[in-house]
């Protein structure tokens, strides 16, 4: 799969998800689907926000970095941190639906997902140098 087919294949999920998120949002009633409903209310909202995270995450990345020719290298690397992300803000909104979120929570939350970014990146095989370096 190219970059370019990735990136468009990636785009109309993340449309599809938020179509069915929306669906979701405007069909169900939360006081009467009961469980069902807002596991669907969440699983909607976190295929859309994996998907947009990950197409922006990745064209902001591309902005930055530009003359980077291992380019594709870097789809991995958004992708989990577009999970994190996700993974983030809906273990913050079920603190917000359970009535559990405070200042001190979000930020123990917040190193918790930076710590475990920071243990992913830093036990990885090979760095970048080591990959841009055999074709120089």
């Amino acid at each position: 799969m190219t970059l370019r087919q990735y990136l468009i294949l990636m785009t109309i999920g993340t449309f599809l998800c938020a179509f069915c998120w929306v669906f979701v949002m405007f069909s169900f009633d939360p006081t009467r689907s009961g469980m069902l409903g807002l596991l669907f209310f969440y699983i909607s909202l976190f295929f859309t926000l994996v998907g947009a995270f990950s197409v922006l995450g990745f064209l902001l990345r591309r902005i930055v970095i530009r003359d980077d020719e291992i380019i594709f290298r870097h789809v991995r690397r958004t992708f989990r941190q577009a999970v994190f992300i996700s993974c983030f803000a809906i273990t913050v909104l079920l603190f917000l639906q359970f009535r559990l979120l405070n200042w001190w929570v979000a930020i123990i939350l917040g190193l918790m997902y930076a710590i475990l970014e920071g243990i992913i990146f830093t036990n990885r095989k090979h760095s970048n140098a080591d990959y841009v370096s055999k074709f120089y």
